[in-house]
């Protein structure tokens, strides 16, 4: 399988993060500082995230995106539609929203429309030595689980770590710390889901 309009690792998607971050911040009227104030994040690396110079970590997006009253979700790639367009049930593979992390080698594929926000369902590439990060996080409410459909899954809950095969499968509570990351030299897919929405 492959991912839908996938990317090289050196490219940025269409409406970039950090232009989208910028925009944001210049539509409600905020500084930099303002920002900085607000998220706990310095100036010297919002203003690098803005012109993707950095990229930030998942954290950091969520703590950038509640200074600036916006929603995850805006940061996925719209695949060409427009947001009134957007079906309460059924997602189009072509009009699946797309967070791509150069930093951390690992694409988003957002599969569930905002209608539902009890659930959420993506796929998830990780490229070899892609990961969730070095330290295990944890969210405070809900569930995750998933199955892999390519590659080599590294998973780590609760300091258990866990190698994953194709057909693999996996379920825990999102309060658990927990990370995961590609084991393999090739990509590894994964069907994440989680409840409630993050995104």
């Amino acid at each position: 399988m492959s991912v839908a309009r996938s990317r090289t690792s050196n490219e940025m998607p269409s409406g970039s993060i950090g232009r989208k971050l910028r925009l944001r911040r210049k539509v409600r009227g905020l500084s930099l500082q303002e920002i900085a104030d607000r998220s706990g994040i310095s100036i010297g690396q919002l203003s690098q995230i803005e012109r993707d110079i950095s990229s930030p970590s998942l954290r950091s997006l969520r703590l950038i995106c509640s200074a600036l009253d916006m929603p995850m979700g805006w940061l996925f790639d719209s695949g060409g539609r427009d947001a009134d367009e957007e079906d309460p049930v059924v997602v189009r593979s072509e009009n699946r929203r797309i967070l791509d992390l150069n930093g951390k080698g690992m694409v988003k594929e957002l599969l569930t429309p905002d209608s539902c926000p009890a659930i959420q369902m993506m796929f998830i590439t990780l490229r070899p030595g892609g990961s969730s990060g070095e330290k295990a996080y944890n969210n405070s409410e809900g569930a995750k689980c998933g199955t892999v459909l390519e590659g080599t899954l590294g998973l780590e809950v609760n300091g258990r770590s866990y190698t994953l095969e194709t057909g693999d499968s996996f379920a825990f509570e999102a309060v658990k710390y927990h990370r995961f990351w590609c084991a393999g030299d090739r990509d590894c897919r994964v069907a994440w889901v989680v409840a409630p929405a993050i995104y």
